[in-house]
């Protein structure tokens, strides 16, 4: 008879359940729009538990598997936070994927499914007592250390890595020459970048919308990248007005300025941070969806930063973080 897996990958707005074969092959999908925010508001995770249960019972309805043919069900990212269905400690860094098969722990949780959920930890950057001394340097991901790995057996070639992970919240994580992710860098710039642009004096200049990939244009982008590096982005920010009113009023080479402008302070961060170490010698590759990944590569490359600068792709259809938990899984031998 055959066995199937599934893997949830519990965010902050949504969850998501996949269902597989034993072959590694995709059978169904279901998503809830709930996630850790919603235990955040309510006090209570009773949400969010009603949504991992829903999507289990109609991924394995509507495919016709009974729970006798599911073999595991494996869990990672929020959902392994306070605010998620059940707290699993961080690993402290350097840590990759045998660290994170031999830390995965089975909760068994009556109340949404009959067989056990096996919990895949987050990575923190250290372990010692966080002070103003050492504050910033300190950094933690859930979820973002279990996309990583596809993407680190794809590219890694014996040099230390800069995987970048796109969002709301940018996530930037170091890999060392063993494959191991040595610590991370986050950034809020996606939600600074929404702020500005539909709830400041910039919004009217930016027609209150995200810039297009079709509108994508260089030129513009590195302008504002240039400017905030060098005047900072409040000051960089008020300039956007001063091009839409004086220079050119299309909105969306304003919207490409802002983006640029938006993304320098990520740039900053990465050369000063002391949570993530690269130089010349290291390889990055960008995650994400265009425009922002090609607004990211173009910063990178301009800058000189990394010796390379690849685009990752992911397999068609096939969900990076899902594919990173099934990897751990067969790793630590639940599957």
């Amino acid at each position: 008879m055959e066995q199937y897996i599934i893997t949830i990958d519990g965010g902050t707005t949504n969850t998501r359940c996949i269902l597989w074969d034993n072959r590694r092959n995709r059978v169904g999908e279901e998503r809830r729009e709930v996630g850790v925010r919603n235990t955040a508001i309510d006090g209570n995770n009773e949400r969010l538990k009603q949504a991992v249960k829903e999507c289990l019972e109609c991924l394995t309805r509507d495919n016709g598997v009974g729970w006798d043919r599911i073999h595991r069900i494996i869990a990672s990212g929020m959902i392994t936070s306070d605010v998620g269905l059940v707290v699993v400690p961080h690993l402290t860094a350097p840590a990759g994927l045998a660290e994170l098969a031999e830390a995965t722990v089975a909760i068994q949780m009556p109340e949404i499914c009959p067989i056990p959920i096996y919990f895949i930890p987050g990575i923190k950057n250290f372990s010692q007592d966080v002070t103003f001394d050492n504050f910033e340097a300190m950094d933690i991901m859930r979820g973002e250390e279990v996309e990583s790995i596809p993407i680190i057996e794809k590219y890694h070639n014996g040099s230390p890595m800069i995987l970048v992970l796109p969002g709301s919240h940018n996530k930037f994580v170091a890999v060392d020459e063993n494959r191991k992710m040595t610590g991370c860098l986050t950034s809020i710039s996606g939600e600074l970048l929404a702020s500005i642009t539909n709830d400041t004096i910039i919004a009217k200049s930016v027609g209150k919308r995200f810039l297009d990939t079709a509108d994508y244009d260089r030129e513009w982008l590195l302008q504002g990248y240039r400017n905030a590096k060098k005047t900072g982005l409040g000051r960089a920010c008020f300039s956007a007005r001063i091009l839409y009113l004086f220079k050119d009023n299309r909105v969306e080479k304003i919207q490409n300025y802002i983006l640029g402008a938006a993304l320098a302070g990520d740039i900053t961060a990465i050369i000063n941070s002391r949570a993530v170490r690269a130089d010349r010698q290291t390889v990055a590759v960008v995650c994400g969806k265009n425009p922002l990944k090609q607004a990211l590569m173009d910063i990178m490359e301009c800058e000189g930063m990394f010796s390379r600068v690849f685009s990752y792709e992911p397999e068609e259809g096939m969900s990076t973080s899902a594919l990173g938990a099934y990897m751990i899984a067969e790793k630590s031998k639940i599957i």
